[in-house]
């Protein structure tokens, strides 16, 4: 069939194109209501239905014989380490970790928290959860004391799993006594926190209730699978939104688990037995679509690789691994490539390896710019297929799908929308505008299988983040247009958040942060465009009346600030002391008309503006201090 056919009946006929999808998978009880609503109104996919998303990703796989197949291969450059795992050494793997904190009282609806490097225990914690029906919420462990602690006080866990430590290029970080002074921090306080030991930097466990890991599974009893609803949480996973609390997505099991073997097989392309890698971490969303759940659910072998794309050792090391686990489909952000075309411009060290396997390339987190896209081109000569989409849904928005009909790519365009997702673009007031227009980009409800159907503890803030802006539409949060051929164009975020590296941040969140400081008086931190990482922050600082610091202090105290607060990933580097901060006659920072002028793209400067001389003197104070 082709794209326009799948696609036009996945909108006429919702409830038939998702019925089938659905009947692909085995249910212990299949759903009684393919669509309906909840007591929120929510739109909700396959109530009724009972499910088990560890037995998908592993036990339905011994079952049908496969039991031999290899399913994890952790590939760790930084350690020097290659392990495999078959579907039945995981399972049994997972089973004993699942018994292990059903010893400690975890059980269905009970939440874990899992805060661990790229290791495959990271991987087992996840599905040992999803065994036992806890939801799980994995904390990026990046991620420093506050941060984490935030999470511990909204998700109430009664179990933290970490590892003692991560390893950043020969960095090793000590991640204990960063869980230590996040639960000091937090007011909620998990009864046990169970220590992964890696031999690069062990952890003391000196606290009540610290436990470790190889002791605590010693001896567990496996755990069978808990039947769960469909509609039953997964996991939690946060992300960033315009205030400085995360906003904690909840993922259910059985539209999740639908919505990842349709898009293994319609927009990847594989099958059981394919090697399928995605060079992200467990900690995004990425690691748990296309990691954990959406290769092992399809039945391919995925790899789970603890390493940066340059100085682990070089910038042949992607290259190095397709060749060695024969990947089929590989799949990171643009700023990996970018960071590999800045050390090895020619793509040479390609040429030292067989990539013979590698039949797509696909790319997202963030817009993939034509120069990445054709660099990929000229050297892979596979399709490059970049795809759009976000934490909240969960799987691909937009993409050329590759496993139905492969359409003619237009650098900068994440192509076509995805079945499923009815995707317009509206002007303010919520008129679909035409071709060429910028606007907001937004899907008419009802949003298909996989996306969140509320916001942990908080569904008002779903509803006002989500819904409220235009009735009966998603919104994305994200600006774009369609051309004449209907191809979508994502042009980046209306509202405060920025792409770091394919790492959403919040402004919000990096000034409260910035304001803490005492000679900061007020502040704004806008995204701005950078040829490595998409996006960095910058910092525009007010200073307090009367004090003296050198600009160059200041920066290098606000940098340590952040580094502090949110983590190093949040590339916080530069900040620059103005006069004044554009506003609205309201009080509203005008942080996109800032974010275009200091990338140098056409800015009108609203009418609502209290002085608009205030952008042309900041101007100069940015060409002053080089950042402009």
């Amino acid at each position: 069939m082709s794209y326009a056919s799948v696609y036009q009946r996945s909108l006429t006929d919702p409830e038939g194109f998702w019925r089938e999808q659905a009947e692909a998978l085995p249910w212990f009880e299949p759903p009684k209501q393919i669509l309906g609503r909840d007591d929120n109104g929510v739109w909700r996919w396959f109530a009724g239905g009972v499910t088990n998303t560890c037995y998908l990703a592993l036990d339905r796989h011994l079952e049908a014989g496969r039991g031999d197949q290899t399913a994890l291969i952790y590939d760790s450059p930084v350690t020097g380490q290659v392990r495999s795992f078959t579907f039945a050494e995981l399972t049994d793997s997972v089973a004993r970790v699942a018994g292990a904190l059903a010893g400690l009282g975890v059980g269905k609806g009970d939440r874990v928290i899992v805060y661990m490097p790229m290791v495959p225990e990271a991987a087992i914690a996840m599905l040992a959860c999803a065994r036992i029906g806890a939801i799980h919420s994995v904390v990026f462990g990046g991620f420093a004391p506050p941060e984490l602690a935030t999470r511990i006080d909204d998700a109430a866990p009664k179990v933290i799993l970490c590892g003692s430590c991560g390893i950043e290029f020969t960095n090793v970080i000590p991640y204990k006594p960063l869980v230590d002074e996040a639960i000091d921090l937090a007011e909620h306080k998990p009864a046990h926190t169970v220590v992964f030991q890696r031999e690069q930097g062990r952890a003391v466990l000196d606290r009540p209730g610290d436990l470790d890991w190889d002791e605590w599974i010693d001896g567990a009893e496996p755990a069978d699978c808990v039947p769960v609803d469909a509609t039953d949480p997964l996991y939690i996973l946060y992300t960033s939104g315009t205030t400085g609390k995360p906003k904690g997505v909840v993922r259910d099991n059985g539209g999740h688990a639908v919505a990842l073997n349709y898009s293994m097989d319609a927009v990847y392309d594989v099958g059981p037995g394919d090697v399928f890698w995605a060079a992200s971490d467990v900690g995004w969303v990425v690691g748990h679509s296309y990691i954990v759940y959406g290769p092992l659910i399809r039945g391919c072998t995925t790899v789970l690789f603890e390493g940066k794309p340059v100085r682990t050792p070089d910038a042949g090391v992607y290259w190095r691994v397709i060749q060695d686990h024969r990947v089929k489909c590989f799949f990171v952000a643009p700023t990996a490539f970018r960071a590999i075309k800045k050390e090895d411009p020619d793509c040479r060290l390609k040429a030292r390896y067989d990539v013979s396997s590698l039949k797509y390339q696909f790319v997202a987190g963030e817009r993939l710019d034509p120069p990445t896209y054709h660099w990929l081109e000229d050297h892979l000569r596979i399709p490059v297929i970049d795809h759009w989409w976000q934490t909240e849904t969960g799987w691909p928005m937009c993409a050329n799908l590759a496993g139905v009909e492969l359409m003619e790519t237009k650098p900068g365009s994440p192509t076509f929308p995805v079945p499923g997702y009815d995707l317009r673009i509206f002007d303010e007031q919520g008129h679909e505008v035409g071709p060429g227009v910028e606007g907001a980009v937004v899907i008419r409800e009802p949003l298909p299988p996989g996306a969140l159907p509320t916001v942990w503890g908080d569904h008002q803030r779903y509803h006002d983040a989500y819904w409220s802006q235009f009735e009966g539409f998603y919104f994305t949060g994200d600006e774009g247009y369609r051309d004449e051929d209907g191809y979508v164009f994502i042009m980046g975020r209306m509202d405060d958040v920025i792409n770091v590296a394919g790492h959403r941040l919040s402004t919000g969140q990096m000034e409260e942060v910035l304001a803490e400081h005492p000679a900061v008086a007020e502040c704004a931190v806008v995204g701005i465009a950078d040829e490595d990482k998409g996006q960095i922050p910058l910092g525009l600082v007010l200073l307090k009346d009367g004090v003296n610091i050198a600009p160059e202090v200041l920066e290098q105290e606000l940098t340590q600030s952040v580094r502090k607060a949110v983590g190093a990933f949040a590339n916080f580097k530069r900040a620059v002391v103005v006069n004044r901060l554009p506003k609205t006659r309201s009080g509203k920072i005008l942080r996109a008309t800032l974010r275009k002028m200091i990338d140098r793209k056409p800015y009108t400067i609203p009418s609502t503006i209290d002085d608009p001389a205030i952008v042309s003197e900041i101007e100069v104070r940015l060409k002053e201090r080089g950042v402009m």
